[in-house]
C-alpha cells in the first residue's frame, strides 16, 4: 500500500512539472517563479496524497505566481474544504482559488 502511494505521488509530481512548464514558454512568469510554483504544486499534491480524506487523483492543482487553483471533483463538501485547507497551509501559497465541484 505504501509503495502504491509513493508510486502515485511520483506520477503526479512528474505530471505537474510537465503541465506547468507551458507558462514559462508563454512568457507568463520567470523561470525562477516557475520553479517556485512547481515546488508549491508538488508540495500541495504531496500533502493531499498523504491525507486519506482527500482524493489527490481527482483534484488538479495548478500554481501561478503563488496562487493555487484547485479543480476537479470531490465526493463531499468536507473533502473540498480539506483540499483548500491543505493548499492554504502550504508554504509560499499566497492565495487559493477553489473550483472543485462536489459530486457525491
Amino acid at each position: 500500500m505504501q509503495y502504491a502511494r509513493a508510486l502515485a505521488f511520483a506520477a503526479i509530481a512528474g505530471l505537474t512539472v510537465v503541465t506547468t512548464g507551458c507558462s514559462v514558454a508563454r512568457h507568463q512568469q520567470t523561470v525562477g517563479s516557475y520553479v517556485d510554483d512547481a515546488a508549491i504544486t508538488t508540495a500541495v499534491k504531496a500533502k493531499m496524497a498523504e491525507d486519506k480524506s482527500v482524493s489527490a487523483t481527482s483534484i488538479s492543482v495548478e500554481t501561478l505566481n503563488g496562487t493555487v487553483q484547485l479543480s476537479g471533483f470531490a465526493k463531499s463538501q468536507r473533502e473540498k474544504d480539506m483540499a483548500a485547507e491543505i493548499a492554504r497551509t502550504t508554504k509560499n501559497v499566497r492565495e487559493v482559488r477553489n473550483n472543485i465541484v462536489v459530486r457525491p
